[in-house]
């Protein structure tokens, strides 16, 4: 089971919910361009991603309709009112409001990219590699890591599996140290029996203490597993069951279920 994979995808959305990047070529307005007005909405916004990002949807909704109050066509809430509506299971309101955006604002790769994920999670993959593929080609877009990052994501899910290491090796030069690209790339390295290599990218993760979680130790016990190095799996082990006793994976753990 790509736990990895599953686990982190949440993390795809959120930086592209408040970002500016896309292919416009005009130049890009600073703290001095922003009125008062501007300013209202951004706090908004931003309130409202921190509800999406805890899952509280209705509370996010209710900030995104206060900031589009102020100001009716911004992008960021936009974007994110679709990406709620996506996560209430208001399907139909999500994909309408992506095409809108999109057709509004053709250059915004975060609308791309939002609606790409929204495809995929669909299981929509031909389509939603089309759209990663069109944000990708943006000129001066900045959500290129995370982009790939998401499209390695989906090439996963699909079973694409040199496809999805060759997205997640892309993601890692630019973004070497975001742990959702270690992690998704350790787990489809895992997948292909590229153990050695595994090992590299999720040891980045839990050699740093604010990073270490379940699912990063349960990875790396299961890779060094496969290397047969019982004294690491029995230290990862430990770890599992006195920092994370109720989590998902020290239950996996303690019932031997490796490879669900």
């Amino acid at each position: 089971m790509l736990q990895g994979l599953l686990a982190l995808s949440a993390a795809l959305l959120l930086p592209g919910c408040a970002s500016t990047g896309s292919g416009s070529s005009a130049e890009p307005k600073t703290e001095s361009d922003r009125t008062d007005l501007d300013r209202r909405a951004a706090v908004r916004v931003e309130l409202a991603t921190g509800y999406f990002a805890r899952g509280q949807y209705s509370t996010a909704l209710d900030e995104i309709k206060l900031a589009l109050a102020l100001k009716p066509e911004q992008r960021e809430a936009i974007n994110l009112r679709n990406l709620v509506y996506a996560a209430m299971g208001e399907t139909n309101m999500a994909e309408e409001g992506f095409k809108r955006a999109i057709a509004t604002a053709p250059g915004d790769g975060d609308a791309m990219h939002n609606y790409a994920w929204f495809l995929c999670q669909q299981g929509r993959w031909v389509a939603s590699r089309a759209l990663f593929e069109q944000a990708l080609a943006l000129p001066n877009y900045r959500g290129t890591s995370r982009s790939l990052l998401a499209r390695g994501v989906c090439e996963a899910r699909n079973g694409e599996w040199p496809a999805a290491e060759h997205s997640l090796s892309k993601a890692f030069e630019l973004d070497p140290a975001n742990p959702a690209v270690s992690l998704n790339l350790a787990e489809v390295l895992y997948h292909q029996q590229q153990y050695e290599r595994a090992r590299f990218y999720a040891r980045r993760i839990n050699a740093q203490a604010e990073l270490v979680n379940a699912q990063s130790l349960w990875l790396e016990l299961r890779i060094e597993r496969k290397l047969n190095n019982g004294v690491a799996v029995e230290d990862l082990g430990q770890q599992l069951r006195r920092r994370f006793t109720d989590a998902a994976e020290t239950q996996r753990l303690r019932e031997g279920r490796f490879d669900d």
